[in-house]
């Protein structure tokens, strides 16, 4: 019985191993497009995505951001990510679906934070999400909102779970049903409920600063990780 149980367990492991795969090939964009503005209007305009070392990297801009092609639903999102040199601002966009709805360039969604000191934080675009004691963490319920002009952003639950500059950072995030649920560095940083969609695609941003990212994992999952 003993030796079924191990037989049993290894092969859910392999299982599961087998369901995970990564969003990025290492060599080219596919399974993704590029969606910035700038490069509408000029078509020599440089895009803001470039791969490099084997790595898919934010040149910061112009600003815009990489989605793809693909729409997702109850997931788990690991993301390997540094900053290489001047720390500033990205975003991971989980549940996108309508384009440029905020400041005509990024699509309607919910963001899990990833700038400097603040990976994490919730940023409401055109959907919404809530977390316990909410008031602390949004502030004042008459300004709540998910368009600009309104507070958009839930604070993170932690300080100090970033690695330092130029090192790299793993940031989790379980999407299940219409809840969102984000580690950083192991550290469980926001837990949101409620959520007003469920499904859709997944962009990394072009906002502020060059990003490295060297692995986007995707893994189907059934329930929330403890």
């Amino acid at each position: 019985m003993q030796n079924f149980l191990v037989i049993i367990a290894s092969f859910l492991t392999i299982t599961a191993s087998a369901q995970t795969r990564s969003l990025f090939n290492g060599k080219d964009h596919q399974g993704w497009h590029i969606d910035v503005p700038a490069m509408d209007k000029d078509a020599q305009a440089p895009s803001p995505f470039i791969i490099r070392d084997g790595m898919m990297v934010s040149l910061a801009n112009p600003q815009g951001h990489i989605i793809t092609d693909s729409s997702y639903k109850n997931y788990r999102l690991q993301v390997e990510y540094r900053f290489p040199g001047k720390p500033g601002n990205c975003g991971v966009l989980v549940h996108a679906s309508t384009p440029r709805v905020l400041y005509g360039m990024f699509p309607k969604s919910v963001e899990v934070q990833l700038m400097h000191r603040n990976a994490g934080d919730f940023w409401c675009i055109g959907e919404d999400i809530a977390v316990p004691e909410m008031e602390k963490r949004r502030g004042p319920k008459e300004n709540w909102g998910a368009v600009d002009g309104k507070e958009r952003r839930i604070i993170n639950l932690t300080d100090n779970s970033e690695r330092p500059l130029g090192e790299w950072n793993t940031m989790i995030v379980e999407c299940l049903g219409r809840e969102v649920k984000v580690w950083v560095n192991g550290d469980l940083v926001n837990h949101g409920h409620d959520c007003t969609v469920s499904e859709g695609q997944i962009a990394l941003q072009a906002e502020g600063s060059e990003v490295e990212f060297r692995k986007v994992m995707l893994t189907p999952i059934r329930k929330l990780t403890k």
